[in-house]
């Protein structure tokens, strides 16, 4: 998964990347050069006195090492740049895939995970590619040549090397087979925290009502204390790695400066070549342990490219056809917009469930009515309303807006002519301005009034200090439930759609304000097809249809005086909310 991650996104970047291969090479002959040059001044300088020959290798040696700095810095910045690059993309492209999602897919991996591998796992590919580009493409250079100069140096000492890389490569990757199992481990229970943490702060209020902060809060430290087990043990894996790659190499300068100065006594080494030697042999374990630091973000870094991929590999359920089909201009009277909807033997079942949520359902709705949706809780209406916009899909029968089957179409052309204001009324966060113009970019402060004037949030709004440009926190968490309503049902009003799709949008109204509302809709929708899902009677009695669901199955249609005659599910509602006399 690491590879094909890498691959994809490492693209556009080959170029950069192949100059910083070029620039490794430069800058590993600069590092191995020096040592050479050093022990030249200790033998023909130091030993000999010539001041001259010490001052000219000097020379030398300062050329190199800026050469060095220079082309490491370029390569620093060329690598940085390909990582961070890497990151921005893959943030993209999964942001815009999530967009994508379903109800049930986004589910699928929750609201928390999508974010941690939007962030966390992202960023652990990031420093593979920043570490790999900036140090491991220098590491197998360094080997190579390292060894080549040792040997150049001296062939019997180098014989040092057949015992000590193989002796950290055992110890590396015995460690590393335990570390991969702990770091898949760890990325879920960063999902874990996660998730009680939003779930933590998005229902504080239902935390303190209920006085429960201690419960919570032991959920808390159940889920912090996994993650934080699983990062000690990690943790204490790296407190013996790191230590044993310390010991080893300390070894072997031991044994270098053992057998090199036995070596130097018989005659058969200068002390110049010994001081290169040693500095060859502290470049090519340096060069492993380089691959040891890589080495232990790899795992990580391949546990976070795979839940990446898991994501990207998700084909979303409802996309846009091949060719889809354009909606007709709306065919009502002269300046009105409303659409034709039908629901013909629409079933609909979630997926994995038994039962179906709804069952042959065969409604028409015409331009410019309003069809009202009620039933008992559990009955389908919510599933219903996210079938008209396409935000599920029917598993038999099918849903039509003007004739055209939704499923032909791009959903991005019938959500323009689909407006709906769901049941929790979300607000983004920003201004009441920009809150609205979430319904229409180009929408003017002449018809952001006016579709607050019909949602009857004109008053509260214009009593704020800086009126439209009143800062709306996430969630709109600073005006109450029924003002955020009225702000989502005008946000809705400046879409100009065909179709408006109200679901419980009226339940934090009182009766005087959702009558008013409602009286006021027909004309500030420019006779669209209005669709209203609710369970308070008042707010569906003047429908022109109203639909009575029960278990999915469609029990009744008509309207409230019909219905009261011919229903005995919707008499039932209807009683136990108002009385006989206020229903007649």
């Amino acid at each position: 998964m690491l590879l094909k991650t890498l691959r994809h996104y490492l693209k556009p970047y080959a170029g950069s990347l192949a100059i910083v291969f070029l620039l490794k090479i430069i800058e590993t002959i600069a590092v191995l050069s020096l040592p050479t040059l050093n022990a030249d001044i200790i033998n023909d300088g130091v030993v000999t006195g010539d001041t001259d020959k010490i001052w000219s290798l000097g020379g030398q040696m300062l050329a190199i090492t800026v050469v060095q700095g220079v082309v490491a810095v370029i390569g620093t910045y060329l690598s940085s740049r390909a990582a961070m690059g890497l990151g921005r993309a893959m943030r993209k492209d999964i942001f815009n895939h999530v967009q994508r999602f379903n109800l049930e897919e986004v589910s699928r991996f929750g609201a928390p995970s999508l974010i941690t591998r939007s962030t966390n796992d992202i960023q652990q590919v990031q420093m593979v590619v920043f570490m790999a580009s900036t140090m491991m493409l220098m590491a197998p250079i360094m080997l190579v040549g390292g060894t080549v100069m040792a040997l150049r140096v001296d062939v019997p000492l180098s014989a040092l090397l057949l015992v000590l890389i193989p002796l950290l490569l055992v110890v590396v990757g015995v460690l590393m087979s335990r570390l991969l199992p702990h770091f898949q481990v760890m990325q879920s229970r960063i999902d874990r925290v996660n998730l009680v943490m939003r779930e933590q702060i998005q229902g504080v209020r239902v935390i303190r009502a209920f006085v429960r902060q201690k419960e919570r809060g032991q959920v808390f430290t159940e889920a912090n204390d996994s993650l934080t087990r699983t990062s000690m043990s990690i943790g204490r894996l790296f407190a013996i790695l790191m230590p044993s790659v310390t010991v080893i190499m300390n070894l072997a300068s031991i044994g270098v400066m053992w057998f090199g100065g036995l070596r130097i006594n018989d005659g058969q080494m200068e002390v110049g070549d010994l001081t290169a030697f040693l500095n060859y042999i502290m470049q090519i374990l340096f060069s492993v342990m380089i691959a040891v630091m890589l080495v232990t973000i790899l795992p990580r870094a391949q546990v976070a490219a795979g839940r990446f991929q898991e994501v990207m590999a998700v084909d979303p359920a409802i996309k846009a056809p091949a060719e889809p089909t354009h909606l007709p201009a709306p065919g009502g009277a002269a300046g009105t917009r409303g659409r034709h909807v039908k629901l013909d033997n629409v079933t609909f079942r979630y997926p994995g469930a038994d039962s179906r949520v709804l069952a042959d359902i065969n409604i028409d709705m015409a331009p410019g009515t309003t069809t009202a949706f009620i039933g008992s809780t559990g009955s389908g209406k919510t599933t219903l309303a996210n079938l008209l916009p396409r935000l599920l899909d029917v598993t038999e029968g099918s849903v039509s807006v003007d004739g055209v089957d939704v499923r032909d179409l791009d959903p991005h052309e019938l959500r323009e002519n689909v407006a709906t204001v769901p049941q929790k009324a979300y607000l983004f966060s920003g201004t009441i301005r920009s809150t609205l113009q979430h319904g229409r970019q180009d929408a003017t402060d002449a018809e952001l009034w006016q579709a607050l004037e019909a949602a009857q949030a004109a008053g509260f709004v214009q009593a704020l200090d800086d009126g439209l440009d009143h800062e709306v926190d996430q969630g709109g968490v600073n005006f109450s439930g029924g003002q955020r309503q009225r702000l989502a049902i005008a946000r809705a009003l400046v879409r100009r759609a065909g179709v408006y799709v109200f679901d419980d949008s009226f339940s934090a109204l009182d009766y005087a304000t959702d009558a008013r509302l409602r009286a006021g809709l027909p004309q500030a929708t420019g006779g669209a097809t209005i669709v209203v899902v609710a369970q308070r009677v008042a707010s569906v009695r003047n429908a022109d249809q109203i639909v009575v669901l029960d278990e999915g199955h469609v029990v009744g249609v008509g309207t409230h005086n019909e219905l009261m005659d011919t229903c005995p599910t919707y008499a039932e509602i209807v009683l136990s909310q108002i009385s006989a006399e206020e229903a007649a």
